[in-house]
């Protein structure tokens, strides 16, 4: 397999894309593919003042709604549009892989591994005022920039973002507002818990002080709770104990009581992205050997891949849907781990992806996988895949 990529590739790099199948010809599209934006639903009319600011036509995104494209050099960070929240940044792949959850009006979403948030604030647009998003990731700082997000764009009201390890998390959404809680609300404690107020940026000092503490000793040690750093006002955490909101559930009552829909956009190699290798330019391709071609870190990552599956699908309710994809291009980190998980989870079924027959991708070495990549898709690379739970028997 000849490389013909205007990235100066070094040869580990293309004996990698080699031994997973891949084709270096798609590292030709650095220079030439385009920046994908989403629109905020109600701006619609707005497209033309937008143009005029950031001084680009956008062009419509056909196959998928709300997202249009503009040249790769274009900067939008400036923009009036952007720093409104008229606009963000999201590749069309990864909007497809939120559209292959088909959310729906009143659906509670987990996004098991949320960072930087794109994502999160597309799922919170589809839902609009209604049910809720659990946003979970292990690293704070970057939780911490999906708070800023879902906060710039006034999307945070039915969202809670916590800090923790995807393969472990065990929380269920918050679906109704009980009757005890409305009382717990009203008298501001249970028994001699306080209760969560609305949430604010200004914690007292000494929650503030025992936090830093906390993290300094290492926040996400085993049995150590969650972090939670953010929840909206329709989030179903205001009013609650702190012993309710952590409280689990069996594995029989996650059946009835999760996630109507997990996203598990896991954690990967990002050999799909060429915007993620062009950095490699600057870093160092010594870098990407440890970062991407080390053999250990790549075992790793594909393990860490399985458990973050298989949790997620763990806390799906019976009949919703759970969509697992990457932005790495290799077998080992999507099919075989698609397969893996089907051997041992009888319950677990692959679905067609609805629409999917519209998109610019190809199928996967699974039916009913897809694969985007930027020769064939004018996108960064995903793999994608759609799965339902079925009620034990």
């Amino acid at each position: 397999m000849e490389a013909a990529s205007n990235l100066p590739l070094p040869d580990a790099f293309l004996q990698f894309l080699n031994d997973n199948g891949i084709d270096p010809c798609i590292y030709t599209a650095a220079d030439f593919l385009p920046r994908y934006v989403r629109l905020k639903p109600g701006c619609e009319e707005q497209v033309e003042a937008i143009e005029a600011d950031i001084r680009c036509k956008l062009e419509k995104v056909e196959w998928l709604p709300n997202f249009y494209s503009l040249p790769p050099h274009i900067q939008i960070a400036s923009s009036k549009s952007y720093q409104e929240g008229q606009i963000y940044g999201i590749d069309a792949a990864s909007g497809a892989a939120v559209s292959a959850l088909n959310i729906s009006p009143g659906d509670h979403v987990l996004d098991l591994c949320a960072a930087p948030g794109a994502k999160l604030c597309m799922i919170l647009e589809l839902l609009g005022n209604s049910g809720s998003v659990t946003g979970v990731d292990v690293a704070r700082h970057r939780l911490a920039a999906c708070r800023t997000l879902v906060q710039k764009y006034s999307l945070g009201d039915h969202c809670r973002l916590f800090v923790a390890n995807g393969a472990e998390f065990s929380l269920v959404p918050i679906r109704v507002d009980s009757d005890i809680k409305s009382l717990n609300r009203e008298f501001g404690m249970k028994g001699d818990e306080f209760l969560y107020k609305e949430w604010t940026s200004r914690k007292p000092y000494k929650e503030r002080k025992k936090a830093i503490k906390e993290r300094e000793k290492g926040s996400l040690q085993l049995n150590q709770d969650p972090e939670l750093i953010y929840y909206g006002r329709h989030s179903g955490v205001v009013g609650l104990s702190k012993t309710d909101l952590f409280k689990t559930v069996s594995t029989p009552e996650i059946s009835q009581y999760g996630y109507d829909k997990v996203l598990v956009d896991a954690e990967c190699t990002h050999d799909g992205s060429i915007k993620h290798i062009q950095k490699f330019e600057n870093w160092g391709w010594t870098t990407l050997e440890r970062r991407v071609l080390d053999a250990g870190r790549t075992d790793d990552l594909t393990v860490l891949q399985f458990r973050l599956l298989t949790n997620g699908f763990k806390l799906l309710k019976a009949g919703g849907y759970l969509v697992y994809s990457t932005c790495s291009l290799t077998y080992a980190q999507n099919e075989d781990i698609v397969e893996k998980f089907l051997s041992l989870n009888p319950c677990a079924e692959l679905l067609d992806i609805d629409g999917s027959e519209c998109w610019p991708c190809k199928s996967g070495r699974i039916p009913k996988t897809l694969r985007f990549d930027p020769l064939t898709s004018r996108t960064s690379g995903l793999f994608v895949a759609k799965f339902t739970k079925h009620p034990e028997r």
